[in-house]
């Protein structure tokens, strides 16, 4: 077996496990730019309710994540996704059938009830040896941008032909599509067991939690979903007042689209192979600044509205790429699992609080007074932003060990930090793996895996 190469099952691993995600996720994205003109005319309808129907699914999902990843190590990775899957297609259906905002409010928690990220990630971390676990999740994470990517422009597209209520009953079909791809598609794995860099781990959440860098970040992914939902309580309404009517809302947004993408790719090589990172993030947080006050300008000039939408979404995506990325260079190697599942967290409770302040502040003050709580709270982030450390430019690396003895532990710990291009290095040796981070450019891979037991998968 070729250690540099990944193997049929783990190619085939990262395509369904990602087919599964987007095929969820894109259920999810395409409601997020017709729901606010749909919701208006459903029974007892209001702006507060319209946002908290728009963000509920946040709150349940950021809730039931790690939970539901928990469960999964006991009852096995596939039953908890299968069940997640269910929950979120007879939210889908309860949403369909409603005629009124409560039964949506409903469905949308039932929906994010069906938390299965930390699951799907611990069943990739299962199904592929540690050298290649960056690799799956790399592929799942661009799967989640192209279905939102996706979804922009499917979302108008299907309203006019089937309406909301029908996308709900396709997001249910979706979902259904999902198990099947589960069972007919996704490698069972030979053992399933607990993976540091790839879930949660309770013993290390006091840890994680008070770490400033860490908590910079996680502030920074509860803004930056905050920011996207609530915009999307009144950017819908905006482009219907500036004589665009839903089914062309397509026409704004796979041009932007399209060249957010196109834009923020350069940023993403400056940021990463020119080792910018902290510059060309905290330069995305100010351009968020500026397309939130271009937006809140933008009244009766629909090329405006495009323009700081584009502005808007270029940064978001960079945004969006560059936070896990900081995620891995800042944790430690040993607990990355853990700080990732905090941070989805509290990426879906801003989709929650988003919704909800939105949805009352566009109430109360009309779009205005949201744009401006949206602008407080970036430049709070930007704030924060500019006081964190530059990153370390390094990478999580796991090598298997096998079984040590704790003298043994110690001496192969010096014998690690030793090696050309390892700066720490962590031994768990219960788990017979040592947990080390590493600069990718400098690394003497050659002289690392001569520690490394080789284990198939």
């Amino acid at each position: 077996m070729n250690p540099e190469q990944m193997t049929h099952t783990e190619r085939r691993a990262a395509s369904s496990l990602a087919g599964i995600y987007s095929l969820r996720m894109l259920g999810l994205f395409m409601i997020l730019p017709v729901f606010a003109l749909y919701a208006e005319n459903l029974e007892g309808a209001s702006p507060a309710l319209i946002g908290l129907a728009i963000g509920i699914y946040g709150l349940t999902q950021g809730l039931f994540q790690i939970p539901f990843g928990m469960l999964s190590d006991r009852l096995g990775r596939k039953p908890v996704i299968a069940a997640g899957l269910v929950l979120f297609a007879l939210g889908s259906v309860m949403a369909a059938l409603a005629d009124d905002i409560y039964g949506v409010i409903a469905g949308r928690a039932l929906q994010g009830s069906g938390a299965i990220a930390a699951a799907i990630m611990a069943l990739a971390a299962d199904l592929t040896r540690e050298e290649h676990r960056v690799k799956i999740m790399a592929v799942i994470g661009m799967s989640i941008g192209a279905s939102f990517s996706v979804a922009m422009v499917m979302g108008p597209v299907l309203d006019k032909w089937v309406g909301v209520s029908g996308i709900f009953w396709l997001t249910s079909v979706l979902a259904i599509l999902g198990i099947a791809v589960l069972y007919l598609r996704v490698p069972t794995p030979v053992l399933s067991r607990v993976h540091r860099d790839a879930q949660t781990v309770p013993a290390q959440l006091h840890e994680v939690i008070r770490d400033g860098q860490l908590l910079r970040l996680d502030f920074g992914i509860f803004v930056l979903h905050l920011v996207l939902t609530s915009v999307f309580v009144v950017v819908p309404l905006m482009l219907r007042t500036e004589g665009l009517s839903s089914d062309r809302h397509w026409l704004v947004y796979l041009p932007v689209m399209l060249l957010a993408i196109t834009f923020m790719l350069p940023f993403i090589i400056l940021a990463e192979k020119k080792r910018r990172m902290k510059q060309v993030f905290v330069g995305a947080i100010a351009v968020l600044v500026v397309a939130i006050a271009t937006l809140s300008l933008s009244a009766g000039s629909l090329l405006t509205i495009v323009v700081a939408l584009w502005l808007y979404f270029t940064a978001f995506n960079l945004l969006e790429a560059s936070l896990p990325s900081l995620i891995s260079k800042v944790a430690p190697a040993q607990s990355k699992g853990t700080a990732m599942g905090v941070y989805s967290s509290a990426q879906f409770l801003g989709v929650f609080v988003g919704g909800v302040v939105g949805g009352v502040l566009h109430g109360s003050y009309g779009s205005h007074g949201v744009f401006l709580f949206d602008i407080a709270m970036l430049l709070i982030w930007l704030f924060l932003a500019s006081t964190m450390r530059h990153p370390r430019y390094l990478a999580s690396y796991i090598l298997r060990v096998g079984e040590l003895d704790p003298t043994a532990a110690r001496e192969l710990n010096l014998q690690l930090t030793s090696v050309r291009g390892v700066a720490e290095a962590v031994i768990m040796v219960e788990e017979g793996l040592a947990y080390l981070k590493v600069d990718s450019k400098a690394l003497d891979r050659d002289a690392l895996h001569r520690f490394s037991i080789e284990e198939g998968v």
